[in-house]
């Protein structure tokens, strides 16, 4: 119940952000060089994949979609960060942050899915071979897509409505670098609603990460099982390859939110938990172009046809000139 002589919040002031103007200077540089690196990465895996019919497959349509929705998730928080770092007043309206929070987490369990996907596509190429293209068709492939981003974008829109319910009348002061439920939750007035809040977000969080975690990690017991029957070295190796990049992927990426969602009534300090908010943020977003298109001998190749094909147009039309 909100006493008189309270005012409802109607928005929030980051607090873990520097205070100095040197130091938000020295944060926002790199930062800003991360986040137009993982925008243009991306973008290169989409128009590569696009533009090479050979690539038309579902493991790359997959890829395309996972750096399609990369783009989405960092792009939720990111430039808010930024703006935040110059910015004198480091605040965000309550709506803009449940708008923040539902599109992260969006975002976030859609490109959990494809991953699992992904894991699912992998398992059936290796373990399955001859089989393989009658099962996964480009038709199941959309399905399995579409699928991936319908749940994502239902799935926290329960957690929005009820954080959107509860009223915010004390301290404005978040203590994070973006909106996300634990922190706001925090900072809900109503103590014995939020305290039920945290633990039905908790256990939301923690069951869809661990099904995700345990479909990827069945699938790649069937996917080793297989690779350690294969007998020339060479195939091992050629087997696994096309699953390196998948796995480091899903290590990053889970590795983090594992931390941050998986630790129920544990606190962490301020900055431990900014330092494992950017782990899953910025710094996973950051290495998939990389682990994508660096480990991807197909992707490079492709990259650097469409390089030579530019620098010829280029000295041509320069010569024309």
């Amino acid at each position: 119940m909100e006493s008189p002589n309270q005012t409802t919040v109607q928005e929030f002031i980051f607090t873990a952000f520097p205070c100095s103007w040197v130091d938000s200077v020295l944060c926002f540089v790199p930062l800003l060089i991360i986040y137009s690196f993982i925008v243009v990465g991306n973008l290169v895996i989409i128009t590569v994949v696009q533009l090479n019919i050979h690539l038309h497959t579902p493991m790359y349509l997959f890829i395309s979609t996972l750096s399609f929705m990369e783009i989405w998730y960092t792009t939720a928080t990111i430039p808010k960060m930024l703006f935040s770092l110059l910015s004198e007043r480091k605040s965000i309206s309550l709506n803009g942050c449940l708008l923040q929070m539902y599109f992260f987490h969006s975002t976030g369990i859609s490109e959990v899915c494809l991953l699992t996907a992904m894991a699912f596509d992998r398992y059936l190429a290796i373990c399955s071979p001859l089989h393989y293209p009658t099962i996964m068709t480009p038709k199941l492939c959309a399905q399995l897509t579409l699928s991936c981003c319908v749940c994502g974008f239902i799935t926290p829109l329960p957690e929005i409505a009820w954080v959107a319910t509860l009223p915010f009348c004390g301290s404005n002061h978040l203590e994070h670098i973006f909106c996300d439920f634990l922190p706001v939750l925090r900072l809900a007035c109503t103590d014995t609603q939020a305290i039920v809040m945290i633990q039905v977000v908790d256990v939301v969080h923690a069951v869809e990460i661990i099904i995700a975690v345990m479909l990827i990690f069945m699938s790649y017991v069937g996917i080793v099982a297989v690779i350690l029957r294969i007998r020339s070295a060479e195939g091992r190796r050629k087997a696994f390859s096309t699953c390196v990049s998948h796995l480091t992927v899903f290590l990053l990426f889970f590795g983090s939110v594992a931390l941050m969602y998986l630790r129920f009534s544990a606190t962490y300090s301020l900055f431990w938990d900014t330092v494992i908010a950017l782990g899953f943020a910025v710094l996973s977003p950051f290495f998939n172009p990389i682990i994508y298109s660096l480990r991807n001998k197909e992707i490079k190749e492709a990259i650097k046809k469409h390089m030579c094909q530019a620098k010829t147009i280029f000295h041509k039309t320069r010569n024309l000139k």
